[in-house]
Parts: structure tokens; C-alpha cells; sequence
């Protein structure tokens, strides 16, 4: 458990940089930024959104499966538990974020440039408020149609960030359940996916960096269960001959 939870700090820790930076720096959200970068950042915000979200989930599910080379039975625990884990982690973030109730930065923007009160907004059904938010935004030339488009969709609280956790928690889960595996391209192609899809989330005007902060801390604690589970539950993470040496080389035969 100890060396796991090692693991998954050191990737906790390189994920928490960007946040922690922006947070401290007092950066706040405008729009108006370029519109190919927007774009690309919102391709990217895409591959955890619905239905994206599940194409991306069952792809690492069977990347991770192959990676292991579990047995049968223990491919299909170990994808119950991955599974399970970011289902987990999704519900957490739903149960915070109702009690919270932190708007989204575009909201608040919303707020200054629309006049429409941020307490009134979050009255409505979310029905009523995709359609107020393109209502409003109709003609405004600043905002990209893609963006009212995602906006209209994610008129939910902010608070944490649903989209990091879901990266966040695979990015982790690569960190825990493979490096022991030696796939450090895959850990790392995944903890720079996880951080370009943290940045979208604030370049887009949905989250502030402490929702970011938090969600990733959050995917922390559950990753690292997670993956002691999952090595009880399927056995060990490194290959045999390997574990075998390693075994050999802590205590030596005399």
C-alpha cells in the first residue's frame, strides 16, 4: 500500500502544478481568446464529455487490460474496479457540487455583460437555462459557436471539476497500475492529456482553479484505493519474472 500511494502522490503532485500555479498567479477567466486555440482546447475538453467520455473510458479500459495481461477472470475484476472507480468518483463529484453550488466563471460573466443574476440562473431547470444562455448569446460575436453550444450544455456548478476527475483519475490509475509495468510512455501520454484537459476546463470559462485543485485530490484518494484493490483483488502488478527478481534481491539466499 505504501509504495502505491507513493505512486499515485508523485502523479498527484505533477498534476497539481498547473493549478496550483494559475491559482497563486490570481489569473481570472475572460473571453475573447483566439478561436483556433479555443478549438483545439475544446476538442480536448470533448473526450470526456458525453458521449465522447465513454469511448474514451472503454478505450484506456482495454489499453490498461492489454498492458497487464491479466487472465480472464482477472481482466474482468480489474475492469469492474476501473470502472467502478471513475462511476465512484463521478458520484462524489454530483453530491459535492449540489452542496457547494459554486457558478461557473461564464455564468458570472454572464452575470456582468448580460444581466442576468447569477442566483436567478441557477433557479431555473437546466433546460431553461441552456436556453437563456442561447437566448442571450445569439448574437454576440465574441463567443465561438462551438463554445455557446458547450455552454449551453454545461449549466451545472462548478464546484469540483467533473472533467478532471474523470482525467485525473485515469491519469492516476496509470501511475499506480502501470509504472510498476515500465509503460512510461502511456503515463506520461496520459498525464499530459489530464493536464490539457484541466486547462480547457478554465480556458473555456467553466471551472476555477481550486475546483481543479480539489478534483484532483479527490481522484488521489480514490485512485490510490483503487488500485490497492485492485492489486489485492487481481494479484500482482509486475510481471512475474520481474517480481520473482525483485523478491530474489531484497533477500538474497546466502
Amino acid at each position: 500500500m505504501l509504495s502505491i500511494a507513493r505512486r499515485t502522490t508523485l502523479g498527484a503532485a505533477l498534476l497539481l502544478i498547473m493549478p496550483l500555479v494559475v491559482w497563486v498567479s490570481g489569473w481570472r477567466w475572460v473571453p475573447g481568446h483566439d478561436n483556433q486555440w479555443l478549438k483545439l482546447l475544446y476538442w480536448m475538453t470533448e473526450t470526456v464529455t458525453q458521449p465522447w467520455g465513454v469511448i474514451t473510458h472503454v478505450l484506456l479500459c482495454g489499453w490498461f487490460l492489454w498492458c497487464l495481461r491479466f487472465r480472464l477472470r482477472a481482466a474482468i475484476m480489474l475492469f469492474a474496479i476501473l470502472a467502478g472507480a471513475i462511476l465512484i468518483g463521478q458520484g462524489m463529484k454530483s453530491w459535492v457540487k449540489e452542496r457547494v453550488q459554486e457558478p461557473r466563471p461564464f455564468v458570472i460573466w454572464l452575470e456582468k455583460t448580460q444581466q442576468i443574476p447569477v442566483e436567478e440562473f441557477y433557479t431555473l431547470k437546466r433546460k431553461d437555462r441552456a436556453s437563456l444562455v442561447k437566448k442571450q448569446l445569439a448574437q454576440q460575436t465574441e463567443i465561438p459557436h462551438f463554445l455557446r453550444k458547450h455552454w449551453q450544455k454545461e449549466t451545472g456548478f462548478a464546484f469540483p471539476s467533473g472533467h478532471t476527475m474523470f482525467a485525473a483519475s485515469w491519469a492516476l490509475l496509470g501511475v499506480g497500475l502501470l509504472w510498476p509495468r515500465r509503460r512510461t510512455v502511456t503515463i506520461a501520454i496520459l498525464l499530459v492529456w489530464a493536464t490539457a484537459v484541466m486547462g480547457s476546463r478554465l480556458l473555456l470559462g467553466m471551472h476555477w482553479p481550486r475546483d481543479l485543485v480539489v478534483a484532483t485530490l479527490m481522484s488521489w484518494l480514490l485512485v490510490t484505493l483503487a488500485t490497492w484493490l485492485a492489486q489485492r483483488v487481481c494479484g500482482p502488478l509486475t510481471p512475474p519474472g520481474e517480481e520473482a527478481l525483485d523478491i530474489k534481491k531484497r533477500d538474497p539466499l546466502p
